[in-house]
């Protein structure tokens, strides 16, 4: 079943914890109908599991390249995957 779906895990880095990052790229999912999770990383990281139409994803990434007022993101490390369907909602991990 292709229906046009992606998933994709992003590594954003720079000034994102803290910041309200994780809620921005919470509520931006929502707003775009997109699944998945985002969780702070050790290293100061945060990683974003995101899954949805293909469009969607595509406009989530570009949200993301600019973060909430209070963030920096110097980078994007995005990785393409097969989507999974494991997801029925977008939360904030831990």
């Amino acid at each position: 079943m292709d229906d046009g779906r992606v998933l994709i895990e992003v590594r954003v880095c720079g000034r994102v914890q803290g910041v309200f990052f994780r809620q921005f790229t919470k509520n931006t999912a929502q707003e775009l109908g997109i699944v998945g999770y985002a969780r702070n990383l050790s290293d100061g990281c945060v990683q974003v599991l995101a899954e949805g139409p293909k469009q969607f994803v595509d406009s989530f990434v570009q949200r993301l390249r600019v973060g909430p007022p209070s963030s920096r993101v110097d980078s994007l490390d995005i990785k393409w995957k097969q989507p999974s369907g494991e997801f029925t909602s977008f939360v904030i991990r831990r």
